[in-house]
């Protein structure tokens, strides 16, 4: 295969193996090659007697290293998942290979450890298959789970004990989670529970040195469990026998870059070609696990309404109508009676309290103080928001998000209102709102601009995150605040609601049991309705009705074609569709930072039944057009995770 990112070149390239390199080439190495008058790289996929070119064959120019680095299983998988996501099997090998350094390679292969013990059961105890899981998947079968882990949960060691019942009947297994701190947790998890050098993990921020060293370290078979963010959900492993998924819903999952694939969908996808265990597990549950276990495809691992009842916080929602007759501003102050009072008593108690707010930054967004329409630039047309300003000591003025030019004066293009005012807080502003509400009590701030904290010790103290950075805290929390819900609610988007559960979840199942949890949204939403229940199977099988009902995925497969007008209208023409399909638009995208000239999107839906002609279609215009070298390109996704 060689490595040329254009649509009709993807497939592979025979060459001749010269008589001087044929020790070194085997199935699975990098070499050079010599394609259109430039050296280019490529991965060797087989080697074989007889070729059906009936020219003569070019040979070889070089081999870069003679590790096999591609197993036929990575590529097998490599192009169902390009076939998939109606992209290339280059795209999807740069995701698969980590660059080439040449120090680990020369390092003694070492054998892998004996295989351990099979598991302790009790941790699984509390969920009524969660024992007969563990045996499944020891015994190599292939037992599929979609995991609803209890709050309060110590899922790393769950996570560990699962890969321990993998490696214990000669198998190996893959465990990918969202960020670095949650593989943080599950790495010291599997470091006291999986023997000592079975273990491959794969972080995205490691030098390149130690990434190809672990990466060598599993394709070689001495480290039978790789821990991984998204990017190894195509590392090998040896006699593959568990894929897990943490946390699916966390868009963290989606890879950004062509072919645009998800991790749990690969996963699932890699479960069925190797016949193997697959487990999708969080705190919540997304429309997809869902759609696993109506299908019949999974499992649920629940626990039973008893002990999910001794595990649970107490969820309290301000929009009751308890709490509006005792207290009349709970419904439009940011920090009603009952969040004040429950944050007081934990803090007295000597416990440190969760304040979840669904921005980052001081004041990201702000809107004109007349009509509320969103602030803009008047030089680039990018969002305006409150930051310090550097070098002017901490002096906060307006400014544009994009471009960074301070917003001196502001005339609203739609009513010529002058005056701004903020549309959201985000956590720094928070932080300095609980310091003067709450004195003398210590504040610590974990999000995206002031760093993201892993713990915080279990005393008194305000913990100011935004979703995704919620700390640890020694104990637990003795309180959790969820702020701005309408923030979180009132998006545009199809995972809108099942995102707020998911979010709300994760932050309130690190409060202690039977501990408050205030949410400051009207009780009678669904999603807060879920939340108080802790029930996130029943939300998510109301929101698959809901998507089967309109025809919104996961139900049906939707493809994303973004260009400039004239592009997707040359593009649609070409576009020979299944019978079934249904096209959606156009409607003008957003601007983006740098972007020239008007763009559009148009949706294409099928039923998932079709998407594997869909993708097919979709490949066979964007080859037409790579040929003939077409000016522009149009991008497509196939089931986006954003359908704003």
């Amino acid at each position: 295969m060689v490595d040329v990112p254009l649509a009709h070149l993807d497939r592979p390239f025979d060459y001749a193996v010269p008589d001087e390199l044929a020790e070194q080439v085997v199935a699975g190495c990098r070499v050079r090659v010599r394609f259109a008058g430039k050296l280019a790289d490529g991965v060797v996929l087989e080697l074989a007697g007889s070729t059906d070119h009936t020219g003569k064959l070019a040979p070889l120019a070089k081999v870069v290293s003679a590790e096999p680095v591609l197993t036929p299983e990575v590529a097998e998988l490599a192009r169902s998942v390009a076939d998939r996501y109606a992209g290339t099997l280059t795209d999807v090998l740069r995701l698969a290979l980590p660059p080439r350094r040449a120090a680990p390679e020369k390092r003694p292969r070492l054998d892998a450890p004996p295989p351990p013990e099979a598991p302790d059961p009790a941790g699984f105890a509390r969920y009524p298959t969660g024992p007969q899981l563990l045996s499944a998947v020891a015994d190599g079968a292939p037992a599929r789970a979609v995991w609803t882990a209890l709050p309060g949960e110590e899922w790393p060691t769950r996570l560990a004990e699962l890969a321990q019942a993998a490696l214990s009947g000669g198998r190996g297994a893959l465990v990918v989670v969202p960020d670095g701190k949650d593989l943080d947790r599950l790495a010291a998890a599997a470091e006291v529970l999986l023997p000592a050098g079975s273990v491959a993990v794969l972080r995205a921020d490691a030098s390149p040195d130690v990434r190809y060293g672990r990466f060598l370290a599993a394709s070689r078979g001495s480290a039978q469990v790789v821990l991984g963010t998204r990017g190894a959900v195509l590392a090998p492993v040896r006699d593959l026998g568990l894929v897990v998924v943490w946390d699916d819903g966390d868009d963290l999952h989606a890879e950004p870059r062509a072919p645009y694939l998800h991790a749990r969908d690969v996963l699932v996808h890699r479960a069925h070609l190797a016949g193997c265990a697959a487990v999708v597990a969080g705190t919540a549950r997304t429309a997809e696990g869902q759609l696993l276990v109506e299908s019949g495809w999974a499992h649920e691992l629940v626990a039973d309404r008893a002990t999910l009842r001794t595990a649970a916080p107490r969820v309290q929602a301000v929009g009751s109508d308890f709490e509006l007759a005792r207290d009349a501003a709970a419904r439009t102050a940011r920090l009603p009676t009952l969040a004040f009072d429950v944050a007081r008593k934990a803090l007295q108690a000597g416990t440190p309290v969760l304040v979840q707010v669904p921005r980052s930054g001081y004041v990201p967004s702000l809107v004109c103080d007349r009509c509320r329409a969103p602030a803009r630039c008047a030089h680039c047309a990018g969002p305006l928001g409150v930051a310090p300003r550097p070098g002017a000591g901490g002096t906060r003025i307006a400014a544009c998000r994009w471009c960074a030019r301070p917003a001196a004066t502001f005339d609203c293009p739609h009513c010529h209102g002058t005056k701004l005012r903020a549309a959201v807080i985000g956590e720094a502003r928070t932080a300095e709102e609980m310091g003067r509400a709450f004195p003398g009590a210590a504040v610590r701030v974990s999000g995206r601009g002031s760093g993201v904290l892993a713990t915080v010790p279990g005393g008194p103290a305000l913990v100011v995150a935004t979703p995704g950075a919620e700390p640890v805290a020694e104990g637990g929390y003795g309180a959790a605040l969820l702020l701005d819900a309408w923030a979180l609610l009132g998006r545009a988007d199809l995972r809108a609601g099942e995102e707020t559960l998911r979010r709300w979840m994760n932050a309130a199942a690190l409060v202690r049991p039977e501990q408050p949890v205030v949410v400051a949204a009207d009780a009678g939403h669904p999603v807060v309705q879920a939340l108080v229940r802790w029930d996130p199977a029943g939300l998510a099988a109301r929101e698959l009705a809901d998507r089967r009902e309109l025809g919104f995925p996961p139900v049906t497969r939707m493809a994303s074609l973004s260009a400039s007008p004239a592009a997707l209208a040359e593009f649609l023409d070409a576009l020979r569709l299944p019978d079934h399909a249904d096209v959606l638009g156009p409607v003008p995208e957003p601007p983006r930072p740098g972007q020239e000239g008007e763009r559009e999107r148009y949706l294409v839906r099928v039923p998932r039944g079709e998407g594997t002609g869909l993708a097919r279609a979709l490949r066979e215009v964007q080859g037409v057009r790579s040929a003939k070298k077409a000016p522009e390109h149009v991008r497509v996704q196939l089931d986006p995770l954003e359908l704003a």
